[in-house]
């Protein structure tokens, strides 16, 4: 058996900046009236017939338990005075470049995760200055003189350890987790803190009496490697503050999908739903890993003749649910499948995440 030795590279200044409330603030700052009040980013249930998934919301939205992801109907059960906003994504979209531009005097070394949120890596920077937290503080400082937004900033030597750490002062906070530091912290953590952990793992986690980082740490490593493969090696590592993955300049995940090639031609329909079936949840899992939610989802046939076909089908609200995921796809394949050709592979993927 292969033993892979522990390399904990913590030569680097890695920050993690996390936009406040993003969607919502930015409506906030464009209308003051607002200010104080629960302002929730999503359709209004009561002129959607119910439907219509919460996109962010206020602070003062979030102390009455409403969450990102949450249905704008029990948004509005939990916060009955909340003013509902449809949101302007293209505006939204226009003042995340700003944010961007911002984090570009300091650094090229840029990773967005999303419109709101990105991971710099600030070791050598073009300012020539040594303290990460101080950079962390000009762009806050330059976010807010310039935008009227706040960000939280998370400083570490890792990307894992820098995301932790913007969590966990929030709004307008600045947390930085040391090397000497970081197996405290995390054994404190509940394990479905950590990020890329998602609610299948901590499931399995739970049911291993497996609770908090400390908890983690009693865990042989091949028992998690046995438990969940290539991430259980991941896991292992984080508990111990170990993650060495760069910064990747760039990179936003646009996509998340999976397919299977047939040996034995698929013929029949059931055959054929059976296998999205299992895909579907494969996406799902996948998608849940990587907290994203998508809109569009894409079905892939290839025949026997190696014609190929994709069709795709976007919703009102994005979704992560294997269920929804596979009843979309198995509307398409009866719009489209022609069984006399034969299906050699079949492919689903979700997009346009929100």
């Amino acid at each position: 058996m292969l033993i892979f030795p522990l390399i904990n590279d913590t030569s680097r200044k890695i920050i993690h900046i996390d936009m406040d409330a993003f969607f919502a603030a930015i409506e906030i700052r464009d209308n003051p009236s607002l200010k104080g009040k629960p302002v929730i980013i999503g359709r209004d249930p009561r002129l959607s017939g119910g439907r219509g998934v919460v996109s962010t919301c206020s602070y003062e939205a979030r102390a009455f338990g409403v969450h990102s992801a949450m249905s704008s109907k029990e948004a509005y059960e939990r916060c009955p005075q909340a003013i509902f906003i449809s949101g302007n994504h293209e505006k939204y979209q226009a003042v995340g470049q700003q944010v961007r531009e911002i984090f570009h005097r300091y650094t090229d070394l840029v990773e967005p995760m999303s419109i709101d949120e990105a991971y710099l890596d600030v070791t050598n920077n073009k300012k020539g200055i040594k303290s990460a937290v101080k950079i962390a503080k000009l762009i806050q400082h330059d976010i807010w003189n310039e935008l009227h937004l706040t960000a939280s900033a998370g400083v570490s030597y890792n990307k894992f350890l820098a995301k932790i750490a913007s969590d966990m002062e929030k709004p307008h906070g600045l947390t930085v987790i040391l090397p000497d530091e970081a197996i405290d912290v995390l054994s404190h953590l509940p394990v479905e803190q950590f990020h890329g952990v998602g609610k299948k793992t901590v499931e399995k986690l739970h049911d291993m009496g497996v609770y908090t980082g400390a908890d983690l740490l009693e865990v042989p490593e091949m028992t998690l490697i046995d438990t969940f493969g290539r991430f259980g090696y991941d896991l292992y590592r984080k508990a111990r503050g170990i993650s060495n993955s760069p910064v990747k300049v760039n990179r936003i995940r646009k996509s998340i999908g999976k397919e299977r090639t047939y040996r034995k031609l698929l013929y029949l329909e059931e055959d054929a739903k059976k296998e999205l079936a299992s895909l579907s949840k494969r996406v799902a899992d996948s998608l849940q890993r990587h907290e994203k939610k998508g809109r569009t989802i894409v079905l892939k046939i290839r025949y026997a003749d190696f014609t190929t076909l994709t069709k795709r089908v976007s919703m009102e609200e994005a979704t992560d649910e294997a269920e929804l995921i596979q009843q979309r796809v198995e509307e398409i394949l009866e719009q489209v499948a022609d069984w006399s050709k034969g299906i050699r592979l079949l492919g689903v993927t979700l997009t346009n995440f929100e």
